[in-house]
This record gives structure tokens, sequence and C-alpha cells, in this order.
């Protein structure tokens, strides 16, 4: 063999592992590629999954919404209608005040006479103790003098 046809036989073999190794190469670097390429297209599937079901949401929200508002209508109309059957055919004015809540700004016909609850104590008056057998029954005159006595200390 001549010295010639080495070095054609040597170049024409690195050049076919060049290829190899080029091929070799790209399919390395396309594998990776062709990845990138499924992660973002299930990507781009999530966030319109995503977004279809924030639409949902927001569908149901407003049907909800919308929903509450029709109770809370047809509430206010049942408890009108019965407040009007109530003028109508009630004669017991107790029962008329428990059906008619007052309003705000509105004045009361009649004022009760109830006194607000007082806050409970942690001792007792005086000097008896509340194991003593007439601890909270005190006559009517001596209560009259204790509502103008300054209030107990809490």
């Amino acid at each position: 063999m001549n010295e010639s046809n080495i070095d054609w036989i040597l170049a024409i073999a690195c050049f076919l592992a060049g290829i190899g190794i080029g091929a070799l190469g790209y399919h390395l670097l396309n594998a990776n590629v062709a990845r990138n390429q499924k992660v973002r297209q299930r990507l781009a599937e999530a966030e319109l999954e995503l977004s279809q079901v924030k639409d949902a949401l927001n569908d149901h929200f407003a049907k909800a919404t919308d929903l509450v508002n029709n109770i809370q209508r047809q509430s206010h109309e049942l408890e009108q209608q019965l407040s009007q059957g109530a003028d109508r055919l009630v004669d017991d004015l107790q029962l008329k005040r428990r059906l008619h809540p007052r309003q705000e700004g509105e004045t009361p016909e009649e004022e009760e006479d109830a006194t607000p609850p007082q806050m409970p104590r942690d001792y007792a008056e005086g000097t008896k103790g509340t194991l003593s057998e007439d601890y909270g029954l005190e006559p009517r005159r001596q209560r009259a003098t204790e509502e103008e006595t300054p209030p107990p200390r809490y």
C-alpha cells in the first residue's frame, strides 16, 4: 500500500468518526429539546386547566351569591307578610311587640320598666354573707334607698 492510500483511508475514517460523533451529539441535544417541548406542553395544559377551574369557581361563587340574595329577599318578604298578618289578626300587645322588632331610630310606643341585669359579684354585701337565710330578701323601702347610693365596686 501506498502512503497516499493510507492518508485517504485515514481521512475517510476520521470523516466517518466525525459524522458518528456529530450524530450522537445531535441525538443527545435533541433529546433534551424534545423533553423540554413535552414539559412546555404539559405546563400549557396545566395552565389551561387552572384557568378553567378559576372560571368555574368564579361562576359558582357568583351563582351562590345570587341564590343567597334571593333567599334574603324572600325571607324579608316573608317577614313582612307575617308582620302584616299579625297586625290584622293578633290582639295581644306583647305578641305584636315580639313580632315587630324595634328598628333603629324608632321610638317604642310603651317603655318597659325592666332594669338591666347587674354584673355578678364575687363578694356579698354587708356582713351577713351569702349563706344567711335572709340574703337577697330586702324590704322595698331599703331597695329604694340603695338606688340613691353609689353602685357597689366591681
